[in-house]
């Protein structure tokens, strides 16, 4: 077999030899290797979280197939571009699929609690970096947040008022209260069937439902003031260049920035209108 095949393919072939000059231990030796080969997956799995100065995690890890087999599963439909026009890098996509994944773990409320509490992010921040966008938010792992991401995050957030004195002690804490929940969320899905962004085709449960018109800047919680959008173009439209409103129609339509569209001309989801 030396003389016929290249080294790649005679390694690969080489673990089956005991096929070819032993067959009566090969079943035997075969169901050791997978014995001795499960062991050291066990005991090289690992995932490590490096955070950097700025407050990013480095990810890294090695993930045993069952683990990595899951993974992929869920991972890999949320990775492909969103439209032909997406910027993303594939590692990029990788990075936002597995916030994604995050965030719909999050929403299910069935993971265990964490210190008493549901599992959440918390964000600490005033009224005028919501209202006015100025200053910035704190995560409660000490990383401050943009008020463009804080605005974002508030969109689909349970929202918990607090007064504090001049020292920054509490005076009083408001009661939670959800904003775009229950059956308006249900007739937003119906209404949306996923991401509104033109081209996208997200499900509902991987969408957040974001205010046409910031509640802070005094939007009402209605169905004529949400559309539904994934995570990713949440961002986008939180960034400014793309605007939303309602057709004549009732249905989300979209407003592309001068530099891509000069006649800006509103463009719609067409992909959840399919029959």
């Amino acid at each position: 077999m030396a003389g016929q095949f290249e080294p790649t393919l005679l390694r690969k072939l080489g673990t089956r030899i005991l096929d070819h000059v032993a067959p009566e231990v090969a079943d035997a030796a075969a169901k050791a290797a997978m014995e001795a080969e499960a062991r050291r997956t066990c005991r090289d799995r690992h995932v490590t979280l490096s955070e950097l100065r700025d407050g990013r995690l480095r990810l890294s890890g090695i993930l045993d197939g069952e683990a990595a087999g899951l993974l992929r599963a869920a991972i890999d439909p949320l990775t492909a571009p969103s439209g032909p026009d997406d910027p993303r890098s594939p590692g990029q996509r990788r990075h936002d699929a597995f916030a994604d994944l995050c965030r719909l773990a999050l929403r299910t409320g069935d993971l265990p609690e964490h210190g008493g509490e549901p599992a959440q992010v918390v964000v600490t921040t005033s009224f005028e970096t919501l209202a006015r966008r100025l200053g910035a938010g704190t995560l409660d792992t000490g990383l401050h947040l943009t008020p463009e991401t804080v605005r974002r995050l508030a969109c689909d957030a349970a929202i918990l008022p607090a007064v504090l004195g001049g020292s920054g002690q509490t005076l009083d804490v408001g009661r939670q209260r959800r904003l775009i929940t229950g059956p308006l969320r249900r007739a937003l899905v119906l209404r949306d069937r996923g991401c509104a962004f033109p081209g996208c085709d997200r499900p509902p449960r991987w969408c957040d439902a974001h205010h046409i018109h910031h509640w802070a800047d005094g939007g009402s919680t209605s169905l004529t003031n949400a559309v539904l959008l994934c995570g990713h173009h949440h961002r986008h439209v939180h960034r400014g260049e793309w605007t939303v409103r309602l057709g004549g129609d009732g249905r989300p339509e979209f407003i592309p920035p001068a530099w891509l569209d000069p006649e800006q001309l509103p463009r719609r989801n067409q992909y959840h209108r399919r029959t």
